[in-house]
Formats: structure tokens, C-alpha cells, sequence
């Protein structure tokens, strides 16, 4: 009997970045309060440890650091929103390290789920609807 760990394929870890888009377009502070939340964190974390690539070494640190917060009680909307726009930048440029083009495009995905998650959780007031900002718009015009 072999309990060694068998590498994941392509299709688990697109499934993995779907699953993590749904999680920041939705309600993130509130996802925050449930226990699938850490478990969703750990397995990414563990797929981003599984490609073995030290450039992607600071999106570790930085989801360990995001679910420890998470895990810690009360929210820090301001080092979330760091911990978010950083994980943003650093997946958007991981899409090149992608093989499978699948992957890469759920990478780029993720990266800009991530961005739009920091600014949502840095300025929570501040989200306009689609119709609000092209109201906004035409009467700055």
C-alpha cells in the first residue's frame, strides 16, 4: 500500500482558483465568518506550495498571514485590503508559471478577483454600482 501523495492534476487546481473567485466576488468579510472559508485558504495555500516555484514564495506568506487573521476574531479591513492587493499583483504575474492555458486564464482570473476584493474591503462605502459610476460619469461631463 503507497501513501505517498499523489500531485494533483490541472482540473483540481481550476477548480480550486474557481472556487476561490466565487469566495472574493462574493461577500468576503462575510465569508470571513464561516469555517469554509480556512479550509478553502489551506488547500490553496497547498496548491501554490505544490508547484515547487520559490517566485511564488510571497503569496504564501501572504495567504498564511490572510487566514491567520481571518482566524484571529476581529477584522483589520486595512491589512486585509494590503494582504488582498498584494496577493492581486503577485497571482496576476504567477499566470505566466501556469502550463495548462486553463490554468492561466483562472490565474488571471483569481489576480484580478483578488484586486477588486482589497479595494472592496479598504473602502466598503466607496462601491458604486455599475449605473452609479455611469451616472457619476456623465454628470462630471
Amino acid at each position: 500500500m503507497s501513501f505517498h501523495k499523489q500531485p494533483k492534476d490541472d482540473t483540481q487546481h481550476q477548480n480550486h482558483l474557481d472556487g476561490a473567485v466565487k469566495i472574493l466576488t462574493s461577500d468576503l468579510l462575510e465569508e470571513s465568518t464561516r469555517s469554509g472559508l480556512d479550509n478553502h485558504l489551506q488547500r490553496w495555500i497547498e496548491d501554490v506550495k505544490d508547484a515547487s516555484n520559490p517566485e511564488l514564495h510571497q503569496i504564501v506568506t501572504d495567504l498564511q498571514a490572510l487566514k491567520a487573521h481571518f482566524n484571529g476574531g476581529s477584522i483589520d479591513n486595512e491589512l486585509v485590503g494590503q494582504l488582498l492587493g498584494r496577493l492581486g499583483t503577485n497571482t496576476s504575474k504567477a499566470a505566466v508559471f501556469a502550463e495548462n492555458p486553463n490554468t492561466a486564464e483562472r490565474v488571471t482570473k483569481l489576480g484580478e478577483a483578488l484586486s477588486a476584493a482589497a479595494k472592496q474591503v479598504r473602502h466598503p462605502q466607496a462601491e458604486n454600482t455599475p449605473e452609479q459610476d455611469l451616472g457619476q460619469s456623465s454628470a462630471s461631463k
